[in-house]
């Protein structure tokens, strides 16, 4: 499977077929991969207003989709960005080495990102399964825990200990959040079941932790078994670097498959908004046929990166640059990280409500370091005849490494190994190092696991490394909400609905995967996207196809459940 393939549109409320997960909720249950694919549009702007400039502050996934889809309705985007397009989807070639990229923030997408993969389809992206641990495209995984390794292909090669922690996991959701029953809902698409079930568990459970949650199911009663759980886990492997975060957080992606069969993009993620600002759209309304958001830019790069953002009359909004330019736009997106609002660009404080405002400083960012090395070929491959193992293998350890992944280019090409990808505390023990010294301490722990493997022989180039939270304009990897931050998220989530505000309030929108319910997963970078399209096409007068209502339309039987704050 490499792409979801979008069915008939329907009425709000029709009943559908039955489809695969897909992240249709559970906090609000809209169905984006309809809106894009249905033949009517997303909307329309009144002809007076196309080609009205909005500012598009930001220019990774979200911003880029949230451009390319304001283009395509005539309306003019302007993008700032203070980098290069693509913000985390960051795919850093190897000098050298051309075609060979080494994937610095998302790597690997769930089959469920629905409206995602309609853009990848779209630009005709080639996908491949990724190899997770123990996954079907994986050769061979080694789990080595207490300086005990295991070598498995299957769960079932390793030893019972582990398949008591998959049970107890797998008891524990279905159990304690009726797993079966919400999934089988968002299969159905049925909003009525999600919604019953979702708000009371965030009643429930919004001051609860991870760690909590399994402390108190009767199949996590072994500290033994919550111990390993947290350091091999589930699909993408250890998640107790999540612990401390809000379990609603955790079951926002096991519900939606968001850790499951995951598929990477050959050649790199970050050809996703950068083929979009590159793509020349055949009719977009208002604009000659071809134009790209590149071809609306001059010399079709975007503009520097934003310094300063303050209301100005009547109801506008001014934007400095880097470079002292000052423009003034009727609406604007905000799809960087929030906490550049807070750091990095003076704000005036009328740019929104005080508890927005209070919102964005709460949120909470996980830290993320990841250090790819490349070797002269995958020697992973080779089979040591003495024992009928792999030389290397997808490796989870409680050494430094943690998550070792092994990456084959093709035959005939050099390999790829992402020596560590760590998160959290276990990110923040890098900072001080550089790429080669990340590198020496990854080496020594990798022998530990290896003693036969002489692992540096093979590498060819000089090693890349990111630490997301030392990165100026991102200060982190993804938002995770703590316990009781729910009702920060839903501000910042339904921010695009700006109705009930008051007007000094309106024409700045917010969007990114922070802004998103499903954090760190690119789809909910292009689901607030979308709301934040729904949202400018709104305030500046335009409408939705009655046909094809959008998030803002539907939003009063959708939204997010309102937990009481007195």
């Amino acid at each position: 499977m490499t792409s979801a393939i979008p069915v008939a549109a329907h009425e709000p409320g029709e009943e559908r077929p039955a489809r695969p997960l897909t992240m249709f909720g559970p906090d609000f249950p809209f169905a984006y991969d309809d809106w894009l694919a249905h033949p009517a549009g997303l909307g329309e702007v009144p002809e007076s207003q196309r080609g009205t400039e909005v500012a598009v502050i930001g220019g990774g996934l979200s911003g880029i989709v949230t451009a390319y889809e304001l283009m395509r309705l005539g309306l003019k985007p302007v993008v700032y960005e203070a980098h290069e397009i693509g913000g985390r989807l960051r795919s850093t070639p190897f000098e050298g080495h051309p075609g060979v990229v080494a994937e610095m923030g998302a790597m690997r997408f769930p089959p469920s990102s629905t409206a995602l993969f309609s853009y990848v389809r779209d630009l005709g992206l080639r996908t491949t399964r990724f190899p997770n641990p123990l996954d079907v495209a994986t050769p061979s995984t080694v789990v080595d825990l207490k300086g005990e390794t295991h070598y498995a292909r299957t769960l079932d090669d390793l030893p019972p200990l582990y398949r008591e922690v998959a049970d107890a996991w797998h008891e524990t959701l279905v159990q304690g959040a009726r797993l079966e029953e919400v999934q089988q809902a968002i299969r159905d698409r049925d909003v009525k079941t999600i919604k019953a079930i979702w708000d009371e568990l965030v009643e429930q459970l919004d001051d609860t932790t991870f760690y909590g949650f399994l402390a108190a199911s009767p199949a996590f009663r072994s500290f033994r078994h919550r111990e390993v759980f947290g350091q091999v886990g589930f699909g993408t492997g250890g998640w107790d670097t999540d612990y401390p975060n809000s379990m609603l957080e955790i079951l926002r992606v096991v519900y939606t498959a968001a850790d499951d069969d995951h598929l990477s993009i050959a050649g790199g993620s970050q050809q996703i908004p950068v083929g979009l600002w590159r793509r020349e759209v055949e009719a977009p309304v208002h604009w000659p046929a071809g134009t790209s958001l590149a071809s609306l830019h001059a010399g079709g790069r975007p503009l520097p990166g934003v310094t300063r953002l303050h209301r100005t009359a009547p109801n506008c909004l001014t934007v400095t640059d880097e470079a002292g330019g000052i423009r003034t736009y009727a609406a604007a997106v905000f799809t960087a990280q929030s906490w550049n609002l807070l750091s990095r660009i003076v704000c005036d404080e009328e740019l929104f409500p005080i508890d927005h405002w209070t919102a964005i400083e709460r949120t909470h960012y996980m830290g993320s370091t990841k250090l790819f090395c490349l070797v002269d070929r995958p020697f992973w491959k080779d089979v040591d005849p003495r024992t009928g193992r792999h030389r290397m293998s997808m490796t989870l350890s409680d050494r430094m490494t943690r998550g070792t992944y092994l990456l084959d280019q093709g035959e005939g090409r050099p390999g790829l190994i992402c020596l560590s990808y760590t998160w959290a505390d276990d990110s923040l023990k890098w900072l001080p190092l550089s790429a080669t010294e990340r590198m020496e301490v990854m080496l020594a722990s990798l022998r530990e696991i290896y003693p036969d493997v002489d692992l540096r022989r093979h590498v060819i180039a000089s090693p890349v490394t990111v630490s997301w939270e030392s990165e100026r304009d991102f200060m982190g990897a993804f938002k995770a909400n703590l316990p009781g931050h729910y009702r920060y998220q839903r501000r910042l989530f339904t921010h695009f609905k700006q109705d009930e505000l008051p007007e000094q309030y309106r024409g700045l929108f917010l969007a990114g995967d922070d802004i998103s319910w499903t954090a760190g997963w690119a789809e909910g970078a292009v689901q607030t996207a979308l709301n934040a399209v729904w949202g400018v096409v709104h305030h500046l007068g335009g409408r939705s196809h009655p046909d094809n209502p959008g998030p803002g339309d539907l939003f009063d039987e959708l939204a997010p459940v309102r937990l009481p704050e007195d």
